[in-house]
C-alpha cells in the first residue's frame, strides 16, 4: 500500500485520476491530508464512497504515532517515529517561550560519519520518503504549536534531497500548510551539488554545519570535507543572487584545544564576514569514548564577543535535552531498533 503522505497536488492528481476521481478531488484529498490531518480515508467524508473505497484499495494516509516519548527537565520532547521495515528516527521538539521548535530526521542514520556525532556513529540505513518526513510534523502531538521546523536530526538533508525539497514543498504550499519558508532551516555539511540545487529551488533558510575554518582540520573530524570542502562552498555562498530573505547560518561546535584558538577565530572572520551570516556556537555535548571535550564557558564568550566585534553576528546557542540524550549530535536509534 502506497502512502498519500507527502505526495504533492500533481501527485494527488494522478491518484485522483487513476481512480476514477474528477481532477478537483486532489484538492479535497490534499485538505483532508495536510489541513484537517486525518489519519484515515473513510475520514474524507466529502469524497463519494465509492471513490473512498477505491483509495483504500491501493492508499493509505500513512501517518504513524509516536511509539516512546522522553521529556527533558527544561520541557524539551524527544520522540521516537517508526521508518521503514523496522527502523525508526528520532525527533526533537523544543518549546521556549512563544517559539517551539521541531527538529526532524531526514535519514535513518547518517553516511557523514563526523566523529563528534552519534548518529553518524551508528551509520546508514536508509533514506526517509517525503511522507517518512512529514509524518514526523503531523503526527507530533504538539503540531498545532509549531512555530519552526529545523532539518537539523538524523541524517544529512542533501544527500536525500529530492525528499526533503518534496516535504518542504508540502509545508509551504497553499494547499499544505502554508508556512513560510522562513519558518524552516536546512541543515548541511556542505554537499556541493544539493546545495546548488537548493539554493535554486528552495527559500528556506540554511545552515551550515562548519565545525572548523581549515579544510585540513576540518577533515579530520568531518570526513565530508575530503569530497565536499569548505574551499569550494564558502565562495559558492558569496553569490548575492541567491540570498532573497534567507538567513544563512553556520554551526560551530567548540572543542576545547581544537577549533578555539585567536587563529580559528582569525580565519572564521576572513571567511564569513563577507557573507552577512550569522555564527551559532554549540557545545559539545559529550558522547562515550570521545577524545574531544567541551570548550569552558569563558572560551565561547570570548569566541561569541570576538566575532561579533570583527563583524560576524555570533550567538551561543542554549543546550536543550541533554540529559535525554536529545542536544546536538546525541540522536541515534541503533540500540532502540533492536529493543523494539
Amino acid at each position: 500500500m502506497q502512502s498519500l503522505l507527502g505526495k504533492n497536488i500533481e501527485d494527488l492528481r494522478e491518484v485522483a485520476a487513476e481512480i476514477g476521481l474528477p481532477r478537483f478531488a486532489a484538492g479535497q484529498i490534499a485538505a483532508w491530508l495536510y489541513d484537517k490531518c486525518v489519519t484515515g480515508i473513510d475520514e474524507m467524508t466529502n469524497l463519494s464512497k465509492a471513490g473512498r473505497e477505491r483509495l483504500a484499495e491501493k492508499y493509505v494516509v500513512g501517518r504513524s504515532e509516536p511509539v516512546v516519548c522522553q521529556t527533558s527537565v527544561d520541557g524539551t520532547k524527544k520522540y521516537l517515529f517508526p521508518a521503514g521495515d523496522g527502523h525508526f528516527v528520532e525527533s526533537v521538539y523544543i518549546p521556549d517561550g512563544d517559539r517551539a521548535t521541531l527538529c526532524v530526521s531526514s535519514q535513518i542514520g547518517c553516511k557523514m560519519a563526523c566523529k563528534f556525532c552519534m548518529t553518524g556513529r551508528q551509520g546508514f540505513d536508509g533514506q526517509l520518503t517525503a511522507g517518512e518526513i512529514l509524518n514526523q510534523i503531523y503526527s507530533l502531538p504538539e503540531r498545532d504549536r509549531l512555530t519552526n521546523v529545523v532539518f537539523m536530526g538524523q541524517g544529512e538533508p542533501f544527500d536525500n534531497l529530492d525528499n526533503v525539497l518534496r516535504a518542504t514543498e508540502v509545508l509551504t504550499a497553499p494547499y499544505g500548510m502554508a508556512w513560510s519558508p522562513r519558518r524552516i532551516t536546512v541543515s548541511t555539511v556542505g554537499l556541493r551539488k544539493g546545495m546548488e540545487r537548493f539554493l535554486r529551488e528552495s527559500q528556506c533558510h540554511l545552515a551550515v554545519s562548519l565545525h572548523n575554518p581549515f579544510p585540513a582540520e576540518r577533515a579530520e573530524i568531518m570526513p565530508a570535507e575530503r569530497s565536499y570542502s569548505l574551499s569550494e562552498f564558502i565562495p559558492q555562498l558569496g553569490h548575492e543572487d541567491w540570498h532573497g530573505q534567507r538567513r544563512l547560518s553556520f554551526e560551530y561546535i567548540v572543542f576545547e584545544g581544537l577549533n578555539d584558538s585567536k587563529a580559528h577565530m582569525r580565519e572564521l572572520v576572513r571567511l564569513l564576514a563577507p557573507l552577512g551570516c550569522r555564527v551559532n556556537l554549540i557545545r559539545f555535548h559529550t558522547i562515550p569514548d570521545s577524545p574531544f571535550r567541551r570548550a569552558s564557558e569563558p572560551t565561547m564568550e570570548r569566541m561569541r564577543d570576538y566575532l561579533t566585534l570583527h563583524g560576524v553576528t555570533c550567538t551561543i546557542r542554549a543546550s536543550r535535552g541533554e540529559d535525554i540524550m536529545a542536544a546536538c549530535g546525541l540522536l541515534n536509534t541503533a540500540k532502540k531498533e533492536n529493543e523494539i
